[in-house]
């Protein structure tokens, strides 16, 4: 098995996907609009994918947070609150929010769950402040570590009661970011010390199995390298100070924060100590070369990757789909 993650190109998968990932066997997928028409088609792809992997607890990943991050949405599937929502809530009343934010796991869950989606790449856990970009604030649980992990543990709860395992990120924090990753590679100087608080909210929540690390560059951490490639960062801080020992995923590794091939990259994420090279789109040659380069996953990745999917639960019966998001939205229009 390689540890990577492939992105597809369509709502099925082409002849060429199926040679390369026979050739492969990648760890999972990851699912995006280009890959979702409605309910049966989703279905229909993830029981392929299945099929080809020869495995029942195969990751298919999706980016279901909710705001302006989900890939599912009407009219066969509700929208979802952003976590801006969810954080201006629990200033209100954080009892009524956290149980509003379990409901919103279970509804997210219950959708994924239905369609054959097993990972759901949220809760964003990246602390907010008035330096934070706009791509990063409105997907941000607020700016109190407490708070943010306490909204995140009950939209994770609520995800694995509907047998979805849920991914914290992006490690260590993309809070001070005040460029889109996607787009460039944000630079933080802010001393260690001052860091600390971002990177708390994880700490908190450092036993969910699953996590993703995030392409940023601190400079009083490393200064030569983003975190995403950074051994001392994966290893200083996410492994030790924060204690995460869990499936780790690299961010996107075609975003353009990035600089080298596919396969440049994917290597520099698995040396860096990262468990899983995520490729989220791509050419099939780009993706065959990064396989190529890779080693086979290693012994703990590959612990730690049957650790994270035999977490998840089986899923609880939801009635009614509709009355769980009724519950969540009068709860979030609570006002005491």
């Amino acid at each position: 098995m390689k540890p990577i993650i492939f992105g597809l190109s369509g709502p099925s998968l082409t002849n060429e996907e199926r040679a390369l990932f026979v050739e492969t066997d990648p760890v999972g997928y990851i699912l995006f609009r280009p890959n979702i028409v409605d309910p049966a088609q989703v279905k229909a792809l993830t029981d392929d994918l299945r099929s080809l992997a020869g495995r029942n607890d195969l990751p298919i990943l999706i980016d279901q947070e909710g705001g302006t991050v989900q890939r599912m949405g009407p009219p066969d599937w509700p929208s979802s609150p952003s976590a801006s929502v969810l954080a201006a809530a629990y200033a209100k009343a954080p009892m009524t929010a956290i149980e509003a934010a379990r409901l919103q796991g279970l509804a997210i869950g219950h959708m994924l769950h239905e369609v054959g989606i097993t990972v759901n790449c949220a809760p964003v856990l990246d602390r907010a402040g008035p330096y934070t970009h706009a791509d990063i604030w409105d997907r941000s649980l607020g700016s109190d570590p407490a708070q943010i992990a306490s909204l995140g543990k009950a939209l994770l709860d609520g995800m694995a009661s509907a047998g979805v395992v849920g991914v914290l990120k992006h490690m260590p924090g993309l809070g001070r970011a005040s460029v889109d990753s996607h787009h460039d590679l944000p630079v933080v100087a802010n001393s260690g010390e001052e860091l600390m608080v971002d990177f708390e909210a994880f700490r908190l929540l450092r036993s969910t199995p699953i996590g993703m690390v995030g392409h940023i560059r601190f400079e009083a951490l490393d200064a030569s390298e983003p975190a995403s490639r950074s051994s001392i960062i994966i290893q200083s801080i996410i492994r030790e100070q924060i204690g995460f020992d869990g499936l780790l995923l690299s961010d996107d590794l075609t975003m353009n924060a990035l600089t080298g091939t596919l396969a440049e990259r994917s290597v520099a994420a698995i040396e860096a100590g990262c468990d899983v090279a995520l490729a989220c789109w791509g050419t099939l040659d780009e993706k065959a070369a990064a396989a190529v380069a890779l080693p086979e996953m290693s012994e703990q990745g590959r612990a730690r990757l049957d650790r994270a999917m035999a977490s998840a639960k089986p899923p609880i019966t939801v009635d009614s789909l509709a009355a769980v998001i009724a519950k969540r939205d009068a709860l979030l229009s609570y006002a005491p």
